[in-house]
């Protein structure tokens, strides 16, 4: 028997109304801030990914799914959130030409090698936001507004902001050099990932969740120690507007979201409890990734979040979602010719908009009774050979248990 690929799942019908919760709250964010949605291809050129992302990540080095197409082309399952592609779409397409900044939003899966783990899963969904072709730092405020109204709306509590800077091409270089400095004496400490990243993406030291390089990043120096005057100013900025906002926010040293492409503002939404490990989502600033893809200079920022986990934020908060309604009609039936006048009768309601399930099979009228009643459908109407004759139908309530026979045509006017 096959089964789903590990680190993937099937998302079942009793599942389905947190999927829709989350996607509805995402787009009614999206059009109060005035995101536009953009639908972005599941596989992208590689390269736009090891350019983009880059080539020192563990996304690229050994979680990236890459294969080769029939034409010999080398291609990549999207491995994060749509950054990369949406501003590869802005470049292909000349949004720069519409009034700046583009605010655009998705919804779509991600594929990352990993292993499984609770909300993690290695084809997994991303709603995202990016606004593209400013600088101010107002708009980092308002879109870390956006992501803290979006948990807001949901329904999920106890979370918290934390922020950072990392700077720019301008004043890293002396921050990353002296945070080798600090990791040196080091390196024979440190776990096998990290000393990788000692060569080839210092600031990942940071990220590093093993126990045994907590304390040497605990002790680095701080992004923030190291800004140049505009990032210093940029940085103050946004705090200034979050304060002014009314949105709390701690400050960590340790937090850079690992991503090449991140310049100064960099941000997570994590649970009080959990801590980064299992942060809802994050994002920041890339002011290079457009013109590093190969266009002229667009700064732009955004935000990411993997619905998975927030569904399951959801769940342990036992958050209320509205059910998917379920159809409103039953039409039982006994008999060819019942049947015949229940497929009529059910067509003629559901192009007027009523959804309605039709008994099939060969079923005792007790059996379709009790189908639609674990099917909770709230009404049932019965066709058999006297109705059939009459043209009646009899309507029965399954919460009391009510029925009365009626016309056909009276059934069609209460449904209406």
């Amino acid at each position: 028997m096959y089964r789903a690929p590990r680190g993937t799942q099937d998302i079942l019908p009793p599942e389905q109304p947190y999927w829709r919760y989350v996607e509805q709250k995402a787009a009614e964010i999206c059009r109060l801030y005035g995101y536009e949605r953009i639908d972005l291809p599941m596989f992208e050129d590689a390269g736009l990914f090891t350019r983009g992302v880059g080539e020192g990540t563990d996304i690229v080095e050994k979680e990236m799914y890459v294969f080769e197409d029939r034409g010999g082309n080398s291609l990549a399952l999207r491995p994060e959130a749509g950054t990369a592609s949406v501003c590869r779409a802005y470049l292909e397409h000349g949004l720069h030409n519409r009034p700046q900044p583009v605010r655009l939003f998705y919804l779509g899966p991600a594929f990352r090698y990993d292993r499984p783990q609770a909300g993690r899963y290695r084809q997994h969904h991303q709603f995202g936001c990016e606004a593209i072709g400013d600088a101010d730092p107002a708009l980092d405020a308002e879109v870390i507004d956006m992501a803290w109204q979006f948990f807001v709306s949901l329904g999920l509590g106890r979370f918290k902001i934390v922020l950072n800077s990392i700077g720019c091409k301008k004043c890293r270089p002396e921050y990353l050099s002296s945070l080798k400095e600090h990791y040196s004496p080091h390196t024979d400490e440190v776990c096998d990932d990290c000393k990788v990243r000692f060569q080839k993406n210092p600031l990942r030291l940071l990220d590093c969740r093993s126990p045994q390089c907590q304390p040497i990043a605990d002790a680095a120096p701080k992004s923030t120690d190291y800004l140049c005057a505009e990032c210093t100013e940029h940085y103050n900025d946004v705090k200034r507007y979050l304060g002014s906002l009314e949105i709390p926010f701690e400050e960590n040293h340790r937090l850079v979201r690992g991503l090449d492409y991140y310049t100064r503002t960099v941000f997570e939404v994590q649970p009080e409890e959990g801590g980064a490990q299992s942060s809802l989502g994050g994002g920041g600033r890339y002011d290079m990734l457009i013109e590093e893809l190969g266009g002229k200079p667009a700064p732009g920022i955004g935000f990411a979040t993997g619905i998975e986990r927030i569904i399951l934020g959801l769940q342990k908060e036992i958050v209320p979602v509205p059910s998917i309604s379920s159809p409103q009609l039953f039409i039982a039936n006994m008999g060819h010719e019942a049947r015949d006048a229940a497929l009529k009768l059910s067509t003629t309601l559901r192009r007027n908009g009523t959804a309605v399930i039709m008994a099939t099979g060969s079923r005792s009228l007790k059996a379709q009774l009790r189908q639609a009643n674990n099917l909770n459908v709230p009404r049932v109407a019965i066709i058999g050979e006297d109705e059939v004759k009459t043209g009646t139908v009899v309507l029965r309530d399954m919460t009391t248990s009510q029925q009365e026979s009626m016309p056909v045509g009276k059934l069609l006017e209460l449904f209406k």
